[in-house]
C-alpha cells in the first residue's frame, strides 16, 4: 500500500486529537477532574504520535545511500515503535498514577456539566477520526478479520491509528462514566476509577503495538498468501521448482525476495538469463511490493539423480 491512505487517516487523527486535547485541558481547568486530565494527556500524546508517524513517512522516502543500500523504508516501523512507547509512558503510566492518586485522595469536582459537554464533543470528533481510519483500512484489509489485519499488516500506520482511536473512544467513555458516577453518587472516587481504567486500557493497547512494531522492526517476511503467489509465479517455463526462498519486508512497500531455482537441464546461458528475467517479471506482476528480487539458477538435481 502506498502511504496515501495511511496519511489521510493520520491527518484526520491529528486534527481531531489536537482539538480534543485543547478542549479537555479547558475542561480540566474548570472541573478539576482527574479523568479529564488523564484524557488531556492522552490526547496530547496521540497528537504527538500522529506527528511522529508523518515524520516516519517523510524519512522513509529518502533515497538509498552507500551506507543504507536498501533505503530507509524501515523508518516507518521505527517511528511506529516510538509511538507505542510514548503511548505507554505518556498515556498509560500517567493515567494509572493519576487514577491511583485520586482514588486514595479524592477531590470534589467543579462544573461537571462542562466536562460532560466537552467529552461528548470529543467523542464526536474521535468517531470521525476512527471512521476515517476504518475506511482507509478496508481498502487493504481484504477478507482478514480486524484482529488479523492488525497482526498481519506490513503497513504500520493504519493499525496504530486504529488502535489509538479505539483506545481514545473507550477512554472517553470511561471518563464520561467516571464524571457521571461522581455526580450521581456524590463520591468522586469514581473519577479516579475512570482514570485508572483509562490507564489500564492504554497500557494494553501500547503493549500490543510494541509487540507488533518490534516484529516489523526485526524483519517480517511475505504473508502466506504472498509467498504462495510468489512461488507459484516462479515455477513456470524453464523453472522446475524453488529449491529454497527467503523474503523480508524492507519497508511497507518494499519486499526483498531471494530464491534458488532449479532450472531444466541443458539450457544455454542466454536461456538461463531469459528464464530468470521472466520469473522476476511474473513475480513483480503478482506482488508489486516485490521490488528487490535476487534469483540464483541451478540444476534440478532431483531429476538428474
Amino acid at each position: 500500500m502506498s502511504a496515501g491512505g495511511g496519511t489521510k487517516a493520520i491527518l484526520a487523527a491529528l486534527g481531531a486529537n489536537a482539538g480534543i486535547a485543547l478542549a479537555k485541558f479547558v475542561g480540566f481547568l474548570f472541573t478539576g477532574s482527574s479523568s479529564m486530565l488523564a484524557e488531556s494527556v492522552h490526547s496530547v500524546a496521540d497528537t504527538s504520535n500522529q506527528g511522529l508517524l508523518l515524520l516516519g513517512q517523510k524519512q522513509s522516502r529518502r533515497k538509498a545511500t552507500a551506507e543504507h543500500p536498501f533505503g530507509y523504508g524501515r523508518e516507518r516501523y521505527f517511528y511506529s515503535f516510538v509511538v507505542a512507547l510514548l503511548l505507554f509512558t505518556l498515556g498509560s503510566a500517567f493515567a494509572v498514577y493519576e487514577g491511583i492518586h485520586k482514588i486514595e485522595h479524592p477531590e470534589p469536582l467543579t462544573s461537571p456539566l462542562v466536562a460532560v459537554l466537552i467529552l461528548v464533543a470529543a467523542i464526536a470528533l474521535e468517531t470521525y477520526s476512527f471512521v476515517t481510519a476504518v475506511k482507509e483500512s478496508r481498502k487493504i484489509k481484504g477478507s482478514a478479520s480486524w484482529w488479523g489485519f492488525i497482526r498481519q499488516s506490513r503497513t504500520p500506520e493504519l493499525p496504530v491509528v486504529l488502535l489509538e482511536d479505539t483506545g481514545a473512544l473507550c477512554g472517553l467513555v470511561f471518563a464520561l462514566a467516571g464524571v457521571g458516577l461522581s455526580v450521581l453518587t456524590g463520591d468522586t472516587v469514581w473519577d479516579g476509577i475512570g482514570t485508572l481504567a483509562i490507564g489500564i486500557l492504554l497500557g494494553v493497547i501500547a503493549i500490543i503495538l510494541i509487540v507488533e512494531m518490534k516484529s516489523l522492526l526485526i524483519g517480517e517476511g511475505a504473508t502466506e498468501t504472498e509467498l504462495r503467489g510468489i512461488v507459484g509465479e516462479l515455477v513456470n517455463g524453464q523453472v522446475d521448482r524453488v529449491i529454497h526462498i527467503r523474503t523480508m519486508y524492507l519497508g511497507p512497500d518494499e519486499l526483498l525476495v531471494a530464491a534458488k531455482l532449479a532450472l531444466k537441464p541443458n539450457l544455454s546461458v542466454e536461456k538461463v538469463a531469459r528464464a530468470i528475467d521472466e520469473a522476476e517479471a511474473r513475480v513483480r506482476a503478482k506482488v508489486p511490493a516485490a521490488k528487490l528480487i535476487y534469483l540464483e539458477p541451478d540444476l534440478d538435481r532431483q531429476l538428474i539423480s
